[in-house]
């Protein structure tokens, strides 16, 4: 994405004595930044991982996007979250997963089901479970919803970079991120959540885009 400030003009006028006569606000320049922050936001698509291909992020873009997940709040510098790719060649482990995980639940689940929930595992380039800490015996003094919030941006930052970017992306979870299974294979603490999976990728098909509230269904004055 172009920086702001090269969509800002500068303009001078000579005043006789060699000084510019005329600069044009250097609040331009949030405001283009601004502005395109914004048309970025709202442009962004929730996109199902069964429509995110080849290619995903690089490395040097993966890199990024985690920079960006760093910029989050965190309030005590706790960093209550941390994420855990999931590489092509462990898929297998987590189809596994999903698929006991679902015998666990329904003992009668069809072998076509159980298919379903392991194809599961497969579907994005770039697979990650988005995993929260929350409160310990250490550290009560910042309670869970704020920890929470904090992997929400940092997993919102991760949306809006990979959509600059040019990919799309999505969140999914389900049943099985509370299995027994999962803590296991993601060698997840006590402390720990599996919250869902970051899915992004190159979009093969998009949807119309879905309809967004207005203000007035959420805001309100005091």
């Amino acid at each position: 994405m172009m920086n702001a400030t090269e969509h800002v003009e500068v303009r001078t006028r000579s005043r006789g004595d060699g000084r510019p006569a005329d600069v044009q606000a250097p609040a331009r320049s949030g405001e283009a930044l601004a502005e395109a922050a914004c048309a970025l936001i709202v442009s962004r698509q929730n996109v199902s991982p069964k429509r995110l291909v080849e290619p995903g992020p690089s490395v040097v873009q993966l890199d990024r996007l985690f920079v960006a997940a760093a910029a989050a709040p965190d309030h005590g510098q706790l960093l209550p979250w941390r994420f855990v790719i999931v590489p092509q060649d462990k898929r297998g482990l987590l189809a596994d997963v999903f698929a006991l995980a679902l015998i666990d639940r329904d003992p009668g689940a069809t072998m076509v089901q159980i298919e379903a929930a392991r194809e599961k595992a497969h579907r994005a380039p770039l697979l990650m479970l988005a995993v929260a800490r929350l409160v310990s015996e250490q550290e009560p003094e910042i309670p869970d919803l704020e920890r929470m919030v904090s992997l929400g941006c940092a997993v919102q930052n991760m949306l809006l970079a990979s959509h600059a970017m040019g990919f799309g992306s999505g969140l999914t979870s389900g049943q099985a991120m509370a299995s027994p299974r999962m803590r296991t294979l993601f060698t997840l603490s006590e402390d720990e959540t599996a919250v869902c999976f970051v899915n992004v990728g190159s979009v093969s098909k998009r949807k119309p885009p879905r309809v967004r509230p207005s203000v007035e269904q959420f805001v309100s004055s005091l």
